[in-house]
């Protein structure tokens, strides 16, 4: 693929085989990583004040989301998936079972295991916020049309499946 270097993305069309562009002539505003930062920071603001009136933080609100697809994770899977330290994880879902929006039952064929579902107070708090975090995710992609927005999930795959590789 062609880009803004001209033979690749990545490196100017007049680099030597081990050379690399700097950082200025990629410039920030076509760095993606700073740019996924970028966008990261201002959705994570916008969350934490809107979770505010719901007495949510934004590890609650990530664990309602995903327990709300995939009911029955353990600690481990929930740390994973909602982008959380495991430790925090742990302290957040004391937390939310003391509040009584997740309960944790231990796995059939492996006591050791703890699964954890939402109560109904749980579902009900999401389905509460979850309006709120739809409008806000609508307005991130105005403009985008369907084909640049699947475009864009692609791209993000690509590149998640490109990190895992070793």
């Amino acid at each position: 693929m062609v880009g803004r270097f001209g033979t690749t993305l990545l490196k100017p069309s007049n680099a030597v085989d081990d050379a690399i562009p700097s950082i200025g002539e990629i410039g920030l505003n076509h760095f993606a990583p700073y740019l996924i930062n970028r966008i990261s920071a201002r959705w994570n603001a916008d969350m934490q004040e809107a979770l505010k009136p719901f007495d949510l933080t934004t590890a609650k609100m990530r664990t309602l989301a995903v327990l709300s697809i995939t009911p029955g994770m353990t600690a481990n899977d929930l740390a994973l998936h909602t982008i959380t330290e495991q430790s925090t994880m742990s302290r957040t879902l004391d937390a939310m079972e003391e509040q009584g929006l997740i309960k944790s039952r231990p796995r059939k064929g492996d006591l050791r295991v703890r699964e954890v579902y939402l109560t109904d107070k749980g579902r009900q708090l999401f389905a509460e916020f979850w309006p709120l975090m739809y409008k806000l995710y609508s307005e991130v992609f105005s403009g985008v049309s369907e084909a640049e927005y699947e475009a864009f999930i692609s791209v993000l795959h690509k590149m998640l499946q490109n990190m895992s590789q070793d």
